[in-house]
């Protein structure tokens, strides 16, 4: 009991720890720096753009902030802009920058706002969302349409003592500036101002007032409640399956345990699914892709309830970008031992030999099909010019973690699960010939099923 207790302290204060680490203190008219990240489509957030791929103020030379690997998988590519805000100094209409658009510039952000294209800025960790410009249809005959661009943006920031609590933009306080009407060369002067205001809302609650601030629709927002919800039904329905079966299966199996005389006898007086059970624990045909399959099964079944476990103890929230995605890779890596235990102990139950073949199967059977589609994916992405293409160093990392901590930890797996394997216990036996099953019409073939049981997903 009391290492249980020091184990959970211990826990406690880890998770303290990782909380309060990205708390950054600031003193009186000290420079608070904002990162401009990405752009794109606002019912499609995984269509992302660099933020200065678009005709907007940009610095001569452009300095990108280092990021984590969750960060570039989530498709973050933060440069520094050229705000310039001091913590607790309000700024009123400052100018930014004088733009001249070209002919090609205007027809660009005419395209981005008719898509509702959005800008992700990053003020202390926090992302600050708004729209490009606004798009205004109206009426039939006459039809109207009209484009304006955001050239004013007022900043809103919430501060207690000398940290930042909270922040957002607004593109309300100036009316726009139209697009339809001009022709380049075409000058915008692009203007912010600043407004600091005190909360009385404490530096660790504000994950909360983050995450209570949505900018995107609620259906594209992870809804961690209603998957544990699901997740405890689905295991309850199980449980209570597992349970009516046993004791309903208890008293068969003592039955079938007997001699084939017997059991032919037995036979005759069964019907339904009862007759095959001779048959049920019948060696499989590719016994090495069964037991590949049931190992990286186990492996990604850790894997969630890994990611499940984390999210319950608050380790994914808004002040580390990516952070899920960092820790499925990682999880993904060092659960590899895992795949390679299962698979390689129940091949070798089921009387396998080419062992080192099983292992290198359940090491290759998702990550080789996952990297071929993957590289498609990346090169289209790359092709478009997006952010959600990988760049060379990420790629030789994430190879680097599967080569170096993955497959040794598939094969390490492996090995224990060779040398603690032990012979299949069957709880009733089965027949050297298998019975011959007949044929059964086409809407209850397994195709069938497939196709009626993937519209469920859809309902």
């Amino acid at each position: 009991m009391t290492t249980t207790n020091m184990a959970v302290r211990f826990l406690v204060v880890v998770l303290a720890v990782i909380s309060t680490a990205n708390a950054v203190k600031y003193k009186q008219g000290e420079k608070v720096v904002l990162y401009v990240n990405k752009v794109g489509p606002y019912f499609n957030p995984h269509e992302t753009y660099h933020y200065y791929q678009l005709p907007v103020c940009r610095p001569k030379k452009i300095e990108h902030k280092s990021l984590t690997l969750g960060e570039v998988l989530d498709g973050d590519r933060m440069a520094v802009s050229l705000y310039e805000i001091n913590f607790k100094q309000d700024a009123d209409k400052k100018e930014l920058c004088k733009v001249t658009f070209k002919e090609n510039d205007l027809q660009l952000l005419r395209d981005a706002i008719e898509d509702l294209y959005y800008f992700e800025f990053v003020i202390d960790e926090i992302p600050v969302r708004g729209f490009i410009g606004h798009l205004e249809e109206g009426g039939f005959l006459p039809h109207n349409h009209k484009i304006f661009l955001w050239a004013h943006l007022s900043f809103h920031i919430e501060y207690n003592g000398d940290q930042i609590i909270f922040a957002n933009v607004s593109t309300k306080e100036q009316a726009p500036v139209g697009l339809d009407s001009v022709s380049a060369p075409f000058e915008v002067s692009f203007t912010y101002s600043v407004k600091w205001t005190k909360t009385s809302t404490p530096f660790e609650e504000r994950g909360k007032r983050v995450r209570d601030t949505s900018f995107f629709p609620k259906y594209l927002e992870i809804h961690w409640l209603s998957i544990i919800n699901s997740m405890v039904l689905v295991f309850l329905l199980i449980g209570f399956v597992v349970i009516i079966l046993t004791r309903v299966l208890k008293s068969d199996f003592a039955r079938y345990n007997v001699d084939d005389d017997e059991a032919e006898a037995l036979d005759s007086d069964e019907n339904g699914w009862k007759i095959i059970h001779t048959d049920v624990f019948r060696f499989p045909p590719h016994k090495n892709l069964f037991c590949a399959i049931l190992g990286v099964g186990s492996q990604f079944l850790a894997l969630a309830t890994g990611i499940m476990v984390m999210a319950v103890l608050g380790m994914f929230n808004v002040h580390r970008h990516g952070a899920i995605n960092s820790a499925g890779i990682v999880l993904y890596a060092f659960t590899s031992c895992i795949a390679g235990y299962v698979a390689t102990n129940t091949y070798r139950k089921l009387g396998g030999e080419n062992w080192v073949w099983n292992i290198n199967l359940t090491s290759c059977l998702f990550a080789m099909p996952f990297f071929l589609i993957w590289a498609v994916i990346n090169s289209v992405a790359w092709g478009y010019g997006t952010t959600q293409a990988l760049p060379w160093t990420t790629v030789v990392l994430l190879m680097c973690l599967w080569m170096f901590v993955g497959y040794p930890l598939t094969v390490i797996g492996g090995i224990f699960g060779k040398n603690w394997a032990h012979g299949f216990d069957a709880p009733c036996r089965t027949k050297n010939i298998a019975r011959e099953i007949p044929s059964v019409p086409w809407y209850r073939s397994a195709f069938a099923h497939c196709v009626v049981g993937g519209f469920l997903p859809f309902r």
